[in-house]
């Protein structure tokens, strides 16, 4: 295997390039094949003057002749320079003016071909400037040399560096540090500096700055021209540790995808795992149950977190509910991770891309929400279903489908839920196996587990998006419904209409609620009353009222019900109910009838018609014996409009009928009069609905009351042919 191995220093003058030509040299005096590179991007021409070399071709010719070369068409050795037998040069550039050529795409094609050739080291000079270059060469190499000198300049400048390469996720095994002019007088005492870096000080190179200087000046190497120098002697000692230490380097590995794959489970030997083959993790001889290698590798690294930073211990409220200690401790276990990885790898994987998407799905199980992080944090996903922990579903763009994403196992489920829990208060055991609450962010989680749950622990997230929608977006960017029916129902609102918003799950009723009440003039006292907190509202003068679960004991119980005719004491202008779903009704129609108009909600039904039948349910719930006939009564004098929505095929949300409850027919049953319908006509090739809203000609009752109120709404909306 061609060991790649670069120097590099954040800081000029610590000798990097002295260091990188004498160790190449070095090595080459003891037979080895060596490829010696220049990638200083800032001082190109500096190892060219340190040794005297005229390099005919440098890197920036290699890129000019990038197909050829791959072609095979010309030779890649005849655009190195011979320094002797065992040594080939490449320099960057002939000139500063042409460093700009080099891309991070450039250094990662020709290190790979570099590494084919026959050549025992890549030495490289990294230069002194961190970079997507520089970053691109690290990826493609064994084992990393920092170049320090004993000042307190240098120290810090490495220091950071360090933290910045973990960061990055490049482990601590792969950097050592090169401590250059290592007696230098006045300088930090080399104990003190081994104290500061969490890696090794891999040599000692003396200060003997004359024999250097001689060399320097001559264009010769230190090692060629004086032999017995402290110097060069170091130096040797160096290149011989280089040598002998096959330990200090790790190979490098690609690793194209993360893709989780189920495979069944079945006798295999130990050369059929994607790890194995790669050489990342040990043979396995007998697969008992359903793996993925990746999961297995993930699985080893999270125990050794845990045990490390004695995760178990720590309270879920510091993960959860201190921010900067949830942070501080999300760094450090990243660094941890990315060093446990090396040590059950022993390899390193040279896409940064997929190192950090490792490191940070370890992570996200071991303090986060595991596999659900990304899905949080899409804003197009509005809804995640965890069903088990091999299945996890998402709603996307109003459809649902099934993502890649899994669980290590269904404690970590367990897991999940009793964090998003933790900071709300809320628990889930054997004695309370569900549970509905919500995100900070007004997000409604549900979750239930065995044995109530046969599949495993279930988690549903209904997320609500960051930004508040408004009335425009329904109308111009998801087509909801038409501006004339949005100007109607402003009007509606403003004029204190109790409106009932009906649908049924996912249809957009929530998000209509929040958008219309928007129009409740912002000097009315308003109260929600919610059995799990969703609304948000714009107005200052807003009271929020939350139901609550009985405790373990059955006790502490507060319904809806309770908090309705609580909140009727509370001088509320207006009263929104965010789902009417039991007793409450009976409460909420009275209040309706007697002065607390413009109050809304909504309901689960299928249409308009069906609304009425469920309030008859839950009127007769609520256990006060009357005749159908009164509590249709009761209904038809609360209720003035019902906004029908729905979530069609094609994953959009419409409006699909604004109807006014205009009283009792002769035969005493609730008159129904449409005013706006949506008719499908057709679905598109691509599957998407078409159809028309259309007003029906029908003009509310109220609409002279609308008028009355100054409240500007031409009659010309309800018209057909508008």
């Amino acid at each position: 295997m061609t060991k790649t191995v670069v120097f590099f220093s954040t800081k000029g003058g610590v000798g990097t390039t002295m260091v990188t030509l004498n160790v190449a040299v070095s090595l080459s005096l003891q037979k080895k094949k060596i490829l010696l590179i220049s990638l200083d991007l800032n001082a190109p021409l500096d190892m060219v003057k340190m040794a005297n070399i005229k390099p005919q071709r440098t890197l920036i010719d290699l890129i000019a002749h990038t197909k050829e070369i791959m072609g095979g068409k010309k030779d890649v050795k005849s655009f190195f320079t011979s320094l002797n037998s065992s040594l080939d040069f490449l320099s960057a550039a002939s000139s500063l003016r042409l460093i700009h050529h080099i891309k991070p795409q450039h250094i990662e094609e020709f290190l790979t071909l570099f590494q084919k050739l026959d050549y025992d080291f890549i030495i490289i000079d990294g230069g002194r400037s961190l970079s997507d270059n520089l970053v691109k060469i690290f990826n493609n190499s064994n084992l990393i040399f920092l170049i320090v000198t004993p000042d307190i300049l240098s120290v810090y400048h490495t220091e950071w560096i360090l933290d910045t390469l973990q960061s990055l996720y490049f482990p601590l095994k792969m950097l050592k540090i090169i401590l250059n002019r290592a007696e230098s007088r006045g300088g930090v005492d080399v104990g003190e500096v081994k104290m500061v870096f969490p890696v090794e000080i891999f040599s000692q190179i003396p200060s003997e700055g004359k024999s250097v200087g001689v060399a320097l000046n001559k264009g010769i190497p230190v090692v060629l021209d004086n032999s017995r120098s402290s110097v060069t002697l170091a130096i040797k000692k160096l290149a011989d540790e280089l040598l002998e230490r096959e330990d200090i380097y790790l190979p490098t590995k690609e690793l194209s995808e993360l893709k989780l794959r189920k495979r069944p489970a079945e006798v295999i030997d130990g050369g059929s795992s994607l790890l194995v083959n790669l050489g990342l993790v040990e043979p396995l001889q007998v697969k008992t149950r359903e793996e993925d290698p990746i999961i297995t590798l993930k699985e080893k690294v999270h125990r050794k977190l845990i045990e490390r930073m004695d995760l178990k211990r720590m309270p879920v409220e510091v993960l959860m509910l201190d921010t900067d200690k949830s942070k501080e401790l999300r760094e450090t276990a990243e660094r941890v991770v990315n060093n446990i990885l090396i040590e059950e790898t022993q390899s390193f994987i040279s896409s940064l891309e997929i190192r950090r998407k490792l490191v940070q799905e370890i992570v996200d199980e071991a303090l986060g929400l595991g596999p659900l992080e990304d899905l949080i944090r899409d804003p197009n996903i509005t809804e995640i279903m965890v069903n088990n922990m091999d299945q996890v579903f998402i709603e996307k763009n109003g459809k649902i489908e099934l993502t890649s994403k899994r669980f290590i196992s269904n404690e970590q489920v367990k897991l999940i839920i009793d964090r998003i829990l933790a900071p709300l208060g809320r628990r889930i055991d054997e004695f309370s196996p569900y549970v509905d609450a919500r995100l900070p962010d007004g997000s409604r989680v549900n979750a239930i587990i065995p044995p109530l749950s046969l599949s495993g622990p279930t988690l549903t997230i209904r997320k609500f998006p960051y930004k508040r929608l408004g009335m425009e977006e329904l109308i111009n960017r998801f087509k909801s419904l038409t501006p004339q029916m949005g100007e109607f129902l402003e009007a509606v609102v403003m004029a204190r209409k109790n409106i009932l918003i009906s649908g049924g799950t996912g249809s957009g009723k929530t998000t209509l609620l929040n958008i219309l009440s928007t129009y409740i003039p912002v000097n009315e006292r308003i109260i929600t009353i919610e059995d799990t907190a969703e609304l948000k509202l714009s107005q200052t003068h807003w009271i929020r009222l939350e139901a609550r679960s009985p405790n373990i004991e059955g006790k502490g119980e507060v319904t809806i019900r309770e908090l309705f005719r609580n909140a009727l004491r509370m001088r509320p202008d207006r009263i929104i109910v965010g789902e009417c779903r039991g007793k409450e009704v009976l409460d909420m129609l009275q209040a309706m009838n007697t002065g607390h108009d413009g109050s809304l909600s909504t309901i689960h039904a299928n249409s308009t018609h069906e609304v009425i039948i469920r309030l008859d349910n839950m009127v007769l719930m609520s256990g006060i014996e009357l005749p159908l006939r009164a509590i249709e009564e009761t209904i038809a004098s609360a209720i003035d409009l019902i906004v029908h929505t729905a979530r069609l095929s094609d994953g959009s949300r419409k409006v699909i009928q604004i109807t006014e409850l205009a009283g009792l027919t002769p035969n005493g049953r609730p008159n129904l009069k449409d005013i706006f319908v949506f008719k499908q006509k057709g679905v598109a090739p691509g599957g998407e609905i078409v159809g028309d809203f259309s007003p029906t000609g029908y003009i509310p009752t109220f609409y002279d009351e609308i008028v009355s109120r100054d409240i500007k709404l031409s009659s010309d909306i309800f018209s057909p042919h508008t």
